[in-house]
């Protein structure tokens, strides 16, 4: 039986990674902290959106200027636009908000306790801070943007400034700062946007303290080798390979980064895919071809390219390297390309794809399997688990959704013996629901042997002998028991006393438990019997 794991190494650690891509940064020297907001990105690539759901990849983190600890990470539903620390007290005023696309300025006013970690959300209702600054102890000046653009083309350019005066602002409460409070008539404001600054802060900081600043975000796959080594794909990188020792072996660049990794038959080389997205240049937007390479796991070599028009996802399976190409704008039908030793071949025809309904890696899989619409004009409903078998025919095997009642959106799988074991959620008019999120384990005929229902949809999941790992938004990973689905633990990831969460997984051969995470690092975990 898997025990609970612990951290043995981390991959691609280093200052300030819990962040992410750093939007502010800013310096107290009385209190000797660092405060950086950040973004780790949406869970979300073309091949696959499955997790996207709830997440928020705003991060705010305070450091030690010592050494550069985290001390506090917080959550944020908004992007950091302010920071504030307070001339006496152990608070951090954090201003935070966007446009939300159609009509509001959305925000909060975060203010962040620094000897607790606790966090309070001060506005009654949510605007956009777009600065915060103490005049004293006692009076916080906030400029907020307009609640939104109705008949102001120009919301863009103004702010209300309000002063708030409290005599104790540690014992302001959630919600204590009323709207009659940030009354005041809107007036010119220039927008600042600081990442570049922020960007440079980090890097001297780092240096200053014997360290080194370089921004990683979003392990989209792991893999590990026989030999101990570890294979990462990640946002800006299109693959990377670490030695045992912990140093990196070699690494090659993308603009986008690799989204997949797939070992070739003999483990001398491996598969990734890098997607492109769209990029203005003057009036028009420019589009560059997508990037699948198969790269010599020894040297780092790319030792070929494929051209292709759309963008594909790989699909694992016995020897097989097969594409299931995603069909451009249009989101039109699609065949399989096979690759075999005596080149490609077009394989049956697996219909339209997108990103909430179709995603279904499906790893240690003998064979490659597809979710597949079997309503041509709409696929995203009746879809079936399908197989291609030897013959190069697409078998199906199952219905996706085992509840009748149940709309299931697809997700993370695993091939155990005769089995699978895959990951999802069921669609609701409300948004996800508690106990909206599932793993089944489920015979190839359809039958159902276990599920296991939670509140979080997973992003990853793998299995050995007799233990499915999964891992979740929430941060959690969870070890299930293989036969019967029962829960064997649940641990939160941590990395140096953070919360982070996996966004991909893998079983070593040497029995280590991989988990590629939201910021950046490789965790090599211990979960031995």
């Amino acid at each position: 039986m898997a025990s609970m794991p612990f951290v043995r190494r981390v991959f691609g650690d280093g200052p300030f990674a819990e962040v992410g891509a750093p939007d502010l940064a800013a310096v107290d020297d009385r209190s000797q902290l660092i405060a950086v907001g950040g973004d780790l990105g949406h869970l979300q690539w073309s091949g696959n959106a499955t997790a996207d759901k709830k997440w928020t990849g705003h991060r705010i983190g305070v450091y030690e200027w010592d050494g550069l600890r985290c001390r506090h990470l917080v959550r944020s539903r908004y992007p950091v636009q302010s920071f504030a620390f307070h001339p006496v007290l152990p608070l951090l005023a954090v201003g935070t908000g966007r446009y939300d696309g159609g009509y509001s300025f959305e925000g909060e006013l975060l203010l962040i306790h620094l000897d607790t970690g606790k966090v309070v959300s001060a506005l009654q209702y949510p605007r956009e801070v777009l600065s915060a600054e103490w005049l004293s102890q006692t009076a916080l000046r906030l400029v907020l943007a307009p609640c939104d653009d109705w008949d102001n083309p120009h919301a863009r350019e103004q702010g209300h400034t309000a002063v708030v005066s409290r005599t104790d602002w540690l014992a302001v409460g959630q919600e204590a700062i009323r709207s009659e409070d940030l009354a005041v008539p809107a007036e010119p404001t220039v927008r600042i946007h600081r990442s570049e600054e922020a960007r440079r802060l980090l890097a001297d900081l780092a240096t200053a303290a014997g360290q080194h600043w370089s921004l990683r975000r979003r392990v989209w796959a792991v893999e590990g080798l026989a030999d101990g080594r570890v294979l990462g794909a990640l946002d800006g990188t299109l693959a990377e390979s670490w030695l045992p020792s912990g140093e990196r072996h070699w690494s090659v660049e993308d603009e986008e980064g690799g989204r997949q990794l797939l070992l070739s038959s003999d483990c001398m080389s491996v598969w990734t895919n890098a997607e492109r997205r769209g990029r203005r240049k003057g009036r028009r937007w420019e589009t560059s071809a997508p990037r699948i390479a198969r790269i010599a796991l020894d040297t780092g070599q790319v030792l070929e390219t494929l051209s292709q028009d759309v963008f594909a996802v790989l699909v694992e399976g016995g020897n097989r390297m097969v594409l299931r190409p995603l069909g451009g704008r249009r989101k039109e039908p699609a065949r399989l390309m096979l690759f075999d030793l005596d080149g490609p071949h077009t394989g049956p025809d697996v219909g339209s794809f997108d990103v909430f309904n179709h995603p279904f890696p499906v790893r240690g899989a003998s064979r490659p399997y597809a979710l597949v619409g079997m309503d041509a004009d709409k696929p995203h409903r009746d879809k079936w688990v399908t197989a291609l078998d030897a013959d190069g025919l697409l078998r199906q095997l199952f219905p996706h959704s085992w509840v009748p009642e149940e709309h299931h959106f697809g997700g993370p799988a695993v091939e155990i013996g005769q089995s699978l074991v895959h990951a999802g959620t069921v669609h609701d008019g409300r948004g996800l629901q508690p106990g909206g999120a599932y793993v089944v384990r489920r015979s190839l005929s359809g039958a159902v042997q276990w599920e296991y229902r939670t509140d979080h949809p997973a992003t990853a999941l793998d299995a050995d002998e007799d233990t499915v790992y999964v891992a979740y938004t929430s941060g959690a990973l969870a070890a299930l028991d293989a036969e019967d689905g029962s829960l064997r633990w649940c641990t939160n990831l941590e990395v140096n006393g953070a919360p982070t969460a996996a966004l991909s997984l893998a079983v070593t051969p040497r029995g280590y438990l991989l988990a590629g995470t939201v910021d950046g690092r490789i965790l090599e975990c211990s979960v031995g019997q």
